[in-house]
């Protein structure tokens, strides 16, 4: 078992959106609370090349934007979105999700494309 605190989180920012990422030493399975306020990433697509995230949408709405698919997903409080490794995507709207990653997350992972 491993309990982590929330004085332990670490905040982050960016252009559109903030989170708190929960650390862990568990290389399986990581979590975070996002929260977009406008179109993320503000230009292209984000892909996460070796983890899937799960986004439980705590509360506000959006649309989801895929890449490969062209496909257009509006969501609201309450729903779930599960995103695949490889998967390019982007979002748009204002609202907070719990988001567990697996295997765990990191930013040498993530990448941006046009």
């Amino acid at each position: 078992m491993e309990f982590i605190k929330k004085e332990k989180a670490k905040f982050y920012s960016g252009d559109g959106y903030s989170g708190i990422d929960y650390p862990s030493t568990d290389e399986d399975i990581n979590f975070a609370v996002i929260k977009i306020n406008s179109r993320s990433p503000k230009k292209g697509f984000q892909v996460n090349t070796n983890c899937k995230e799960l986004l439980y949408i705590i509360n506000g709405n959006g649309t989801m934007y895929t890449k490969d698919t062209n496909e257009k997903i509006n969501f609201n409080q309450g729903d779930v979105i599960l995103i695949n490794k490889n998967e390019c995507y982007a979002f748009d709207g204002n609202f907070e999700a719990a988001v567990p990653c697996t295997p765990a997350w990191t930013s040498e992972q993530h990448k941006y494309l046009d």
